[in-house]
Order: C-alpha cells, then structure tokens, then sequence
C-alpha cells in the first residue's frame, strides 16, 4: 500500500513538475513572439500583466488551506490514535453542517482563482 502511494506520489510530481517546465518554455516562447511584434510596431506593451500573474502565491495558498484537511485526515488514519480520528471525525460533522452560502461563497472563490467559470456548479445544481 505505502509503496503504491508513493509511487503514485512521485509520478504526480515528475508530471506536476514537467507540465511547470514546458509552461515556462511555452511563456519563454509568447513573451519572444511578444517582443518581436513590439517591435515591428503591430502590439503596444502587455508583459508587465503576465509577471504579475507568475509571482502570484494566491493560487498556492489556495491549494495548501484546501489540502490541510486531508493531510490531518491521513495523520488521523495512519497513526492509530483513536482520539485523533474521533476529532477528525467531529471536524467533518462540522464542516458538513456549514451554511450552504457559506460554501458556494468559497467555491466561486476558490474558482475565480483558478480562472474556472464556478457559476456553472450552481446553474446545473452541482452536475456537470
């Protein structure tokens, strides 16, 4: 089990990690093809959006508060504390019971980070 986990563990960061690689290239790439149209005079300037975007932490901040939960449920199960999982357990007793604007406020904001269109999960009723 521990070696299947790690192995998928590895493979998801060896393609997190390349997927990075290739982004940069292909930015490296857009922000040359930028330049040269600049300097032809066919475009006005817009770089300075794109470094923004790429020295924002946000999206990770995001992405750590939103994994928390499942590295202390994981803690929960594998270290055979009883009194760990029954708080675990009360944690996700009370998460459920959040008031339902609660939840949509923080799904439209988590989306609106990531650039995901999150009113499509309340037009459909949850469905995609």
């Amino acid at each position: 089990m521990w070696l299947s986990a790690i192995k998928l563990a590895v493979s998801a960061g060896s393609k997190i990690y390349a997927n990075k690689q290739r982004t940069k290239m292909a930015m490296s790439d857009a922000q040359l093809m930028h330049a040269t149209k600049m300097a032809q005079g066919e475009e006005a300037y817009q770089g300075k959006l794109l470094e923004a975007r790429q020295a924002d932490y946000k999206d990770e901040a995001v992405l750590v508060v939103l994994t928390l939960p499942i590295a202390v449920l994981a803690y929960a199960v594998w270290s055979d504390d009883p009194g760990a999982m029954d708080k675990v357990n009360v944690f996700f007793e009370h998460f459920a019971a959040l008031p339902q604007w609660f939840t949509n406020l923080w799904i439209l904001v988590v989306a609106s980070i990531y650039g995901i269109k999150g009113t499509q999960i309340f037009r459909n009723g949850g469905k995609k």
